[in-house]
């Protein structure tokens, strides 16, 4: 294996779809972008300005989260980037403990530098940050839905007040006046909170100029923290300085021959409004009940003898996407986490059978199933290719059996996204042929 001398940025998400929404970012910036799943063990032998390591940490415990990501840092590090970047939801998914404040304060440790800013603001997607109270659309993190979150319910929206409570180090504001008046003005503020002892800042951004503002002003900053629309200026960075070449072919992907099949593990509204759309549109659909799983019926078989009797004629859906009430009831009978991993684990199952059966594509809702489906498939990394939704592309898994997956985090994505994805990637494949 060669490594290649061309790595700028080195990227840490704490799920996998947060890693692809990130990576999309910077394709779209003009950056060659792979995403490894975990850190990989040797290095890398694909050309790349932007690397983004995917680990499943959002909901692991503390200890784990900050060794797993500082054995990236170490690998990114080896890879010779010149940047980090530690990104996690654009609703700053966390508990009390931890886990943004701990890692970004380990990161920050590690890289001898005092202080990074925090940013989860993601405009397009309706996410943004104002007086450091983080907004969904037009309603406060708590009032979105996002309180009711099984693993991280996130019941304050004052993210100055929420990184205060799982970190040592000062947290401070960076406000929505000085940004507004540019990244000179971004300067000044960051020196006068360096002053009073904060060593993390919220950053308020309410559209992407905020974010290209934020981005520059950060430019020679050792770490930055956010969701993936902070990303947006950093490719621009490099540009200036002289270091990335523009790319015209950042998001090309190979073709990839073969069925195609949706997963979906996530109960967020808009997969829930995805699933829907599909099974009224009359798409074959097969649904994973936990129950029965927790009462060991062969789900997995049945929902592969399923999608046995349609696959050769069209796409089929399995899901366990249900509505809050219906998830809080199977949560009451078999808890939380072991509800969660027996969805997991089936979904998994399904995919290897799915594979089995000649599935190349694969389209998956949620970052839990997305992470479950990847291990499953034993892919160890992705080619990043072109937008199918804001904040989710489409990626190739290279190897001998090349295969299309499109992992979507469970809030994105329009409607008609599973049609969607899967038209688009039909057409690129004509495209390449």
């Amino acid at each position: 294996m060669t490594q290649p001398s061309t790595a700028l940025l080195g990227c840490i998400a704490d799920d996998f779809t947060g890693a692809t929404d990130l990576a999309n970012m910077l394709v779209r910036g003009g950056m060659r972008t792979v995403q490894t799943i975990g850190v990989p063990d040797a290095p890398l032998d694909v050309p790349a300005e932007a690397v983004v390591v995917a680990l499943k940490s959002r909901t692991a415990p503390r200890e784990q989260a900050v060794a797993e990501s500082l054995a990236a840092l170490a690998w990114l590090q080896k890879l010779g980037c010149r940047q980090f970047y530690f990104k996690y939801c654009s609703t700053f998914d966390s508990t009390d403990e931890g886990n943004i404040g701990p890692v970004a304060e380990a990161l920050m440790h590690a890289l001898g530098t005092r202080f990074a800013i925090a940013c989860p603001a993601f405009p397009e997607n309706g996410r943004t940050v104002y007086r450091g109270n983080l907004f969904v659309g037009d309603l406060l993190l708590n009032e979105s839905g996002m309180q009711n979150h099984p693993l991280t319910p996130m019941t304050d929206a004052n993210l100055v007040r929420v990184l205060q409570r799982q970190t040592a180090t000062k947290v401070g504001l960076l406000r929505y006046d000085a940004v507004q008046q540019g990244p000179q003005a971004v300067a000044a503020a960051r020196a006068a909170l360096l002053d009073e002892g904060v060593g993390l800042a919220i950053a308020d951004a309410i559209s992407d100029a905020d974010l290209y503002t934020l981005g520059a002003a950060c430019a020679d900053d050792a770490l930055l923290t956010g969701g993936s629309g902070l990303a947006l200026g950093l490719p621009g960075n490099f540009a200036r300085a002289g270091l990335l070449p523009k790319a015209a072919d950042a998001e090309r992907l190979p073709a990839v021959d073969g069925l195609s099949a949706v997963l979906s593990g996530s109960c967020s509204r808009a997969t829930q409004a995805q699933v829907e759309h599909w099974r009224n549109a009359g798409r074959p659909a097969f649904r994973v009940d936990p129950l029965a799983l927790a009462n060991g019926q062969p789900v997995v078989d049945e929902a592969l003898a399923f999608a046995a009797q349609h696959l050769q004629r069209e796409p089929v859906l399995v899901y366990a996407t249900s509505a809050p009430d219906e998830v809080g009831a199977v949560q009451q009978q078999l808890g939380v986490a072991a509800s969660g991993a027996l969805v997991e684990a089936a979904l998994a199952g399904v995919a290897r059978g799915l594979f089995d059966a000649g599935v190349r594509r694969f389209v998956v809702a949620g970052g839990e199933t997305s992470g479950a489906t990847v291990q499953a498939l034993d892919v160890k990394a992705l080619q990043i290719g072109p937008q199918i939704d804001p904040g989710v592309p489409w990626t190739v898994a290279p190897g001998k059996t090349p295969l299309a997956l499109a992992l979507k985090s469970g809030n994105f994505g329009t409607t008609a996204f599973f049609e969607k994805a899967l038209a688009q990637f039909d057409s690129l494949a004509h495209h390449h042929s």
